[in-house]
């Protein structure tokens, strides 16, 4: 992702997170400290032709990591888009040799729960209310050894 990335990366954002969508700043935020020596965030989009359909973070301190955000489309739910671009994610923790890579998701949110299950992921615990507005609770999910996650898999795009 790049700094002209964010306006299309913001619809996408805002379409399907209409409660708690991330703000321009905040993207700004994240991509400042994904270039340069010090970098700590890898934030990939996913494009069909010239559109965004798809992106994801993460930030990685010491050996651990955490997903920031992962969104896809709506006409692409299904397609292996979210898992390709988890993948991604993924190989970036290794390249920041992280030890374990954690995420907070939406209670309600099954079908991601899902994704992150497949590729390894184990519930650890609650965040009470950690959505607001809307006040709903995060699962909060782990994963060890990232780098045996993403064998075999690659995002296109």
């Amino acid at each position: 992702m790049r700094w002209w990335d964010i306006d299309a990366v913001l619809e996408l954002e805002r379409d399907l997170f209409p409660e708690d969508a991330w703000s321009r700043g905040m993207f700004w935020s994240e991509l400042a400290h994904a270039r340069g020596p010090e970098a700590n965030r890898r934030y990939v989009v996913a494009e069909a032709g010239s559109r965004i359909v798809g992106y994801a973070g993460l930030v990685a301190t010491g050996e651990q990591a955490d997903v920031q955000t992962i969104a896809v489309s709506r006409e692409l739910w299904g397609t292996g888009l979210g898992g390709q671009l988890l993948a991604e994610l993924l190989r970036a923790a290794t390249t920041f040799e992280c030890a374990e890579v954690l995420l907070e998701c939406r209670v309600d949110n099954v079908r991601a729960q899902k994704l992150y299950e497949r590729f390894g992921f184990e519930p650890i615990g609650f965040r009470r209310g950690y959505y607001q507005p809307g006040n709903v609770d995060a699962l909060v999910m782990r994963l060890t050894a990232p780098e045996n996650s993403v064998q075999g898999t690659e995002i296109n795009g």
